[in-house]
């Protein structure tokens, strides 16, 4: 049976009352979080800024390396790697072999498994962008002599114009590679364009685009083979023969390649697969990338001692509010949470402008050197959280120097 509180003469209004616990839910800790750095806007800026960088360091790399990977592969799809290039090698005696015998392409094109065969040869001929410049001021540009199918060979394809006619022609006709173009002058949208090899004007009829597999090409102005022959008394012996063969057959073809090209000297044959260099390159940006991370995450722990540095001074300059919340029903927990909130706010704003920025820079690189863009989700979602990590580390120990002021110690002078 119970007893109100009438019928056992006790006033209901003088009983004590139950005190009613503090509460202080996410959305209340994110608003405190917020008001408290409006209060510094200047110092949290700049903590934040060390944050952004170290993220946007981070991303950036990925981004570019990504994006560098991306190329390659691309590289790789249009161009194959079932493609080998025969040089001549070293002799016995250490000397430079300078062409191989001018039978070897026909050797190497029976072959089994071989799909293509095409050659060039360098030529002993000065290229000039006018009859009135000087024989040294060559700009770098080679000549060689180039076979019908080399284009086809390749995989290659013409910028501009079109490729060498086959046969004899009156009036000779160069190609020219993508770095040639640039260095010489020479755009054929300007109209008809000239240069003069030997001593002989030729009319450029086509700009070649960059040959990743055959950067030899890049620099070189090619003629055909039946004017080189004419004008230039070529013999037929090529310096360089590019061929394909079946992928699944790469290997038995690159093993038997150097002594069908030259059977009484294999050993001054070099035999090489460019796809290998263009994978090796791929393996060096890989270990580069790692470096720059390695920096970036320098860069973000940097931030971290920041944004403890400025939470510690924070607690010590918010003693009075500290003691006048504890006094007000404030547990400790509340008071860890108010001040690991901030520093999780502070390393978020850091975080996100640090992600945007390292998006950026991979965007802007990424066009300037015309590859496909690749930012990797996991990087920029990576970026937030790592940002979101240092940031809760930083604010452990202040938090927790935070909560453990009692009232009448925090609100007491210094």
């Amino acid at each position: 049976m119970t007893v109100s509180p009438v019928a056992s003469g006790v006033d209901e209004q003088q009983q004590p009352r139950r005190l009613q616990r503090s509460v202080l839910t996410f959305r209340d800790a994110l608003g405190l979080g917020v008001v408290g750095l409006r209060g510094r806007r200047g110092r949290a800026l700049l903590t934040s800024v060390g944050i952004a960088i170290g993220i946007a360091a981070i991303v950036a790399v990925i981004g570019i390396s990504a994006s560098s990977k991306a190329n390659v592969l691309a590289v790789l799809d249009q161009l194959g790697t079932n493609y080998l290039t025969v040089t001549p090698g070293q002799s016995l005696a250490g000397d430079d072999t300078p062409q191989l015998p001018p039978d070897s392409v026909g050797r190497l094109s029976l072959l089994d498994h071989v799909q293509s065969v095409a050659a060039t040869a360098h030529l002993d001929v000065i290229v000039r962008r006018s009859d009135q410049m000087p024989p040294t001021n060559t700009r770098g540009t080679v000549v060689l002599a180039a076979e019908p199918d080399l284009l086809t060979t390749l995989n290659g394809h013409l910028r501009s114009g079109h490729w060498l006619a086959a046969g004899p022609r009156s009036y000779p006709t160069v190609v020219i590679g993508a770095t040639a173009a640039r260095r010489q002058g020479v755009d054929l949208a300007a109209g008809d364009q000239l240069l003069w090899i030997g001593d002989q004007w030729f009319a450029v009829v086509g700009v070649l685009d960059a040959m990743p597999l055959a950067p030899e090409l890049d620099n070189a102005a090619l003629i055909s083979t039946e004017v080189a022959t004419q004008k230039f008394g070529y013999q037929g012996s090529p310096t360089t023969v590019y061929l394909r063969a079946s992928p699944a057959d790469m290997d038995g073809v690159r093993d038997v390649a150097a002594a069908t090209a030259d059977p009484t000297s294999p050993q001054e044959v070099d035999v090489t697969r460019p796809s290998d260099a263009l994978e090796a390159r791929a393996a060096t940006d890989t270990a580069f990338t790692t470096l720059l991370l390695g920096l970036g995450g320098v860069a973000l722990l940097v931030g971290g001692v920041g944004i403890a540095n400025v939470m510690v001074i924070s607690v010590l300059e918010r003693r009075n509010e500290i003691g006048v919340r504890r006094a007000l029903g404030a547990t400790r927990r509340h008071i860890r949470t108010q001040f690991l909130v901030e520093a999780l706010v502070q390393a978020a704003l850091g975080g996100v402008a640090g992600v945007a920025l390292g998006t950026a820079i991979t965007v802007g690189y990424g066009l300037s050197m015309d590859w496909p863009i690749e930012v990797p989700f996991a990087g920029l979602a990576g970026g937030v959280l790592a940002a979101l990590v240092v940031g809760g580390l930083a604010g452990l120990y202040p938090a927790s120097r935070a909560a453990r002021l009692e009232p009448a110690q925090a609100v007491r002078p210094i």
